[in-house]
Parts: C-alpha cells; structure tokens; sequence
C-alpha cells in the first residue's frame, strides 16, 4: 500500500516539476512585473530613487488629463483603420486567393505575406520617403494625375494617421491574410455547394455560409488587431522623428506613457497610464468573447433540427 500511495504521489508532483520551469519565467517576467506596476502606479515619483505615496490620484489624474484624450483619441482612429480597412482587404485578397483557378497562388501569398518581415524601422525609413513634401514619390504622384495637386503637401503634417494606416496596412495586410486563408480553407465545402445548387447568389453564400464559418478567426483577428493598435509607438515615433506632430495628431497613448515615464521620469503617472491601457483591452477582450459566445449560441439553435420533442 506504502509503494502504492508513494507511487501516486510521484505521478502527481512530475507534471509539476515539468511545469516548474514555465511557471518560475511567468513569476519572474510576468507576475512580478505586473505587481510592481500597481505598485508603481499609487506612487508619484520624481525619478527612479524618489517617490510619494498618492493612492488612486495618478489615475483620477490621466482621467482628467486632455493630453490623454487626445493620445487615446489618436490611437482610437488608428485602430478604426487597422479593424475596418485593413482587415476587410485582408479578407478580400484572401477569398481571392483561395480560389482554385488562381494562377501564382503560392508567390501572390508570398508577396503580400512578405512585408510582414520587416522590421519597423525599414517601414518608418520607407514611408518617411514616400511622405516627403516635394521629393516623395506620394506626392509626385498625385501631381502627375492631378496636375493641380501641391508637391509640398505636408502629409506627416496633416495626415499622420493617414500615413499610419496606411503603412500598417502594407506591413500587417499579408499576415492577417494568412489567418483567414487558413479560415476559408475550413468552410464546408458541400454547404457551399448546396447553397451554389439552390440559387443563391455570391453574396449570401458569403453571407450564411462562409462568414459564420470564418467568425470564430474573424474574432480572434480583430482583437489581436485591436491590441496592436493600442501599443503602436515605434512606427509613429520613427516617422516623426521623436516629436508627436502638429497639434499632438501623431500622439499614441503608449507615446504619452513613454513622454511621462522616459522623459518627465514620472514613472508612477505612466504606470497608471499603462494600467489604463491594460483595463481598455480587458475590456475590448470580454466584449469579444462575449459577442462570440452570442453568435455560437445563436448558430447552434439554428443547427436544432426541427422535429421532435423540444
């Protein structure tokens, strides 16, 4: 019984020795990181060895803070340009290249896939270029079609969030492609089929059969588009060579933390910043989660059958 009862234990101590590894990274670079801000973020701090108890001020703070707003109103744009232009094109270029008739499928996924690898500042130094007032090849090309149009537009000026957009949208377009490729790839092709064989036209097919197919993906890139566009900060640093802008237009939230912590060195005011951010896409995630649990509830009450017995 003795041999029995040890032999039981060992079974149930290994997977955590297994585990212990994981679980020791996770407290030192997670756990103890996200404790020491909340600690951090009651504390108002004058560099890194003076610091004051302030309690929740540092967050009643950034709430009344209008450099914030500005910063999470930038950042809030920027996120309605990831989600609703770069994520339909996407979507679209991959319906495009699952077609089996396509020719080049694999080198088109490649090219768009590609810019993926890019580091950040490649792409900050490219649309830096492209965005110059009279030599940038945006500019001259307007001019060209539009004869009329200004070659000293300041569109880093004007438009930072414009020449945001649409830089991310060149960087991340191929990598959120390859997720709903993978997604379409999974559509019940006989639901298609039959729906095809019924008379329904493109858009319904796409409608009720392969959008609630791809929703679960759909979702899950959303979110992660969202959470990216909330911690955007090298590309608009880069771009605008450290400042923020005209008017603070290329101000981003994780900007501002950066500004108040780095260069104001008030690190517990940032730390509240952070949190704040942390609480917007906590937020963002249940809602998610909540909105998919809704449209799995109402796709599998349509699955019912429609006989017997409720």
């Amino acid at each position: 019984m003795s041999s029995l009862a040890s032999a039981d234990r060992a079974r149930a101590v290994f997977p955590w020795l297994l585990l212990a590894p994981f679980l020791l990274l996770v407290a030192l670079f997670t756990i103890t990181p996200l404790v020491g801000a909340a600690i951090l973020s009651s504390q108002q701090t004058f560099g890194p060895g003076t610091a004051r108890f302030v309690g929740l001020s540092n967050f009643k703070n950034v709430l009344a803070d209008p450099l914030f707003w500005t910063a999470f109103k930038n950042t809030f744009i920027f996120t309605l340009g990831s989600v609703f232009v770069q994520l339909p094109l996407a979507l679209l270029f991959a319906m495009l290249l699952n077609q089996p008739g396509v020719r080049g499928r694999s080198f088109f996924r490649l090219v768009l896939f590609s810019p993926v690898l890019v580091g950040v500042v490649y792409v900050a130094m490219i649309f830096f270029v492209l965005f110059q007032k009279r030599t940038g090849l945006v500019n001259q090309l307007l001019h060209g079609v539009f004869p009329s149009w200004d070659i000293g537009f300041a569109w880093l000026d004007q438009y930072i969030m414009v020449a945001l957009i649409l830089a991310t949208l060149w960087q991340y377009m191929g990598f959120n492609m390859v997720y709903f490729l993978a997604a379409l790839q999974n559509v019940p092709k006989e639901l298609d089929e039959a729906a095809r064989i019924d008379g329904a036209s493109w858009w319904k097919r796409f409608r009720h059969v392969t959008l609630p197919a791809i929703t679960p993906v759909g979702s899950f890139v959303v979110l992660l588009s969202i959470i990216g566009s909330f911690q955007v900060f090298e590309l608009p640093f880069l771009l605008l060579q450290g400042s923020t802008g005209v008017d603070n237009k290329g101000l981003t939230i994780v900007g501002y933390l950066y500004q108040t912590g780095f260069q104001s060195g008030d690190l517990g005011y940032a730390s509240a910043i952070g949190w704040t951010i942390a609480v917007v896409l906590a937020g963002a995630a249940i809602l998610q989660r909540v909105l998919s649990g809704s449209s799995e509830q109402q796709r599998g009450g349509r699955r019912k059958p429609r006989g017997g017995a409720a």
